[in-house]
């Protein structure tokens, strides 16, 4: 190819959540934009062959077969990996790291990323959160607040849909919400008694979750089937493949590359700015070089940090964007897997509607208004509650039609909540590269070496505690307390890596996103970001991408990038 078809005016390195926004954005400004995924393509719709497969209809009864296991023993030691979602699950023998400290790290090398099997809980930050880092004097403070990003958090709702409540919380602000699920009979009554009983200091209330109530263009409303992380056909979800995408390719402006795997970003001594990338074709292992006037990574948080520890390593040794000390730095998670479950009586005779695809919400009560703890920050529960199935009498002795007849009636109401706690931003939980391990294609892999400190195992047991007083206060029998081990990487929400910040000695990125060190590289996945928050992050990513794609093009215009 001349070099003139490899020139572009923007390429987006990763097409997950908010590298699927900054495709959009970009393209939709006017940009020739080139979108690079490591991995295969995945079109909508004709790619999701397991959309709407009854369960009987998988081998395993959506188990995991040993072939499965083999293929992604890491993954498998948490993430509930089965036959239904695997197609969307990296290889870790394909895909290795290294762990000084266990590490769960999961991932989805495809067109779309992770957006198609995320658990869609879309939650506001509010000002409590972008000033904890200042006020705690932990790490370093936000270079952003609340009314920085709201105008953005209500552009990305707008497009993505979102249904929830408007609760007029300051804690976790209301957003551009679509009509809100519906909780079932036992929710209904757990979230007023728990309001009752602490005088509304504690709200539990339906998920704020990227399912539709109402079509969108291109989109029909969720159907109710909960089964979101094999695809969805109906695009009842946000993903890259129902949203993002086809807007990007409607503009005339978007070239897709799969199986492009970015082993760096080319930067030039003379104009400190990055040119270009390299990529390694992931099919037949040749290299290409790209280039273009603004290049957007949004890999995913550690790989983001692998391909900027990669680049402009005869200026930087650790990298670009390592001159503060920081690349690699700060990793960060949401505590998971720990809070209590107990049985609801009196409600034997109601029942649910279809499989809803969300849960409960109970914001963050601790160290608020008053409340103090002996620990930093504090957690949110989801949950939900619903009738046991059939698989509760396989242990029993019965047979015959008695057994049948009782299995055919559902079982007792049980309500569950888990808690997701904050980790704080340590610099010494880290990544960097491997000096013996390479990957498939004779790549560096990452080294993991990051864990929970005493702050976040005070949060744990508080989580544990707190929820077995809520559901005994609303009336639950046999309430059962679950604490187990967590390591980082379970929550599925890894951040930091590459900071924002106000000081480019203190941060890996400005109020904007851009690399301190090279102005035109904007950074806006969950490496960003500079504390974790106890919410689900991903609605942060969309607001900071497209307020970044926005800065960007305005920048390009004025020559200033």
């Amino acid at each position: 190819m001349s070099s003139d078809k490899h020139t572009y005016d923007a390429i987006v390195i990763g097409s997950g959540i908010s590298g699927g926004w900054a495709a959009k954005e970009l393209c939709e400004k006017g940009l020739k934009t080139l979108l690079l995924e490591r991995g295969r393509n995945v079109e909508h719709v004709k790619d999701y062959p397991n959309a709407s497969k009854p369960i009987w209809e998988y081998p395993y009864r959506l188990n995991r077969s040993q072939e499965m296991i083999r293929e992604r023993p890491l993954q498998s030691r948490h993430w509930p990996m089965n036959e239904r979602n695997v197609q969307f699950m990296a290889s870790d023998i394909e895909n290795p790291y290294e762990e000084v400290k266990r590490f769960d790290w999961i991932r989805g090398y495809q067109v779309g990323g992770k957006s198609l099997t995320w658990g869609r809980q879309c939650y506001r930050w509010s000002d409590l959160d972008f000033e904890a880092n200042l006020k705690d004097g932990i790490a370093v403070d936000w270079p952003i607040r609340y009314q920085d990003i709201a105008p953005w958090y209500s552009y990305v709702e707008r497009f993505v849909g979102i249904s929830g409540s408007r609760e007029g919380l300051s804690i976790l602000p209301d957003g551009e919400f679509m009509p809100p699920m519906e909780m079932n009979v036992v929710e209904k009554a757990v979230a007023d008694r728990i309001r009752r009983h602490y005088r509304d200091s504690r709200r539990m209330f339906i998920g704020r979750v990227a399912n539709l109530t109402k079509p969108l263009p291109g989109r029909v409303n969720c159907q109710y089937q909960n089964q979101c992380d094999a695809g969805c056909n109906f695009g009842g979800y946000f993903s890259t493949q129902s949203s993002t995408l086809p807007a990007a390719i409607k503009t005339g402006n978007l070239t897709l590359r799969p199986w492009s795997i970015v082993m760096n970003i080319i930067y030039d001594k003379d104009s400190g700015k990055a040119k270009g990338v390299t990529v390694l074709d992931a099919e037949n292992n040749q290299t290409y070089e790209y280039y273009a006037k603004v290049i957007f990574l949004n890999a995913s948080t550690l790989n983001s940090a692998w391909v900027l520890m990669n680049s402009a390593t005869d200026v930087w040794e650790g990298g670009l964007g390592s001159s503060s000390g920081e690349l690699g730095h700060n990793i960060m998670d949401h505590t998971l897997n720990n809070g209590a479950s107990g049985t609801f009586e009196g409600f034997d005779d109601r029942y649910i509607f279809g499989r809803r695809a969300n849960g409960i919400y109970i914001p963050r009560f601790q160290n608020v208004d008053g409340d103090k703890r002996s620990y930093l920050r504090g957690f949110g529960y989801q949950g939900s509650a619903s009738r046991t199935g059939w698989k509760r009498d396989v242990r029993e002795l019965s047979i015959g039609a008695s057994l049948k007849e009782e299995l055919c009636e559902p079982g007792m109401w049980q309500m569950g909540l888990t808690g997701f706690g904050e980790i704080l931003p340590y610099h010494e939980n880290k990544v960097y590269l491997s000096k013996n391990v390479r990957d498939k294609w004779g790549l560096p892999v990452l080294v993991m070496d990051a864990e929970i400190k005493e702050n976040e195992r005070a949060i744990i047991e508080d989580i544990v505690k707190e929820a077995s007083e809520m559901l005994t206060i609303a009336g639950a029998t046999d309430v059962q307390e679950r604490k187990t081990p967590f390591y980082l990487g379970q929550g599925i929400h890894e951040m930091g890596a590459a900071r924002m910040g106000r000081d480019p000695k203190t941060s890996v990125l400005n109020a904007y996103n851009q690399v301190w060190d090279a102005k035109n590289v904007f950074v806006t996945d969950g490496a960003a970001m500079t504390s974790a928050a106890c919410v689900n992050p991903s609605l942060t990513y969309m607001a900071l991408t497209a307020r970044a794609a926005d800065y960007a093009v305005n920048a390009l215009k004025k020559g200033d990038l």
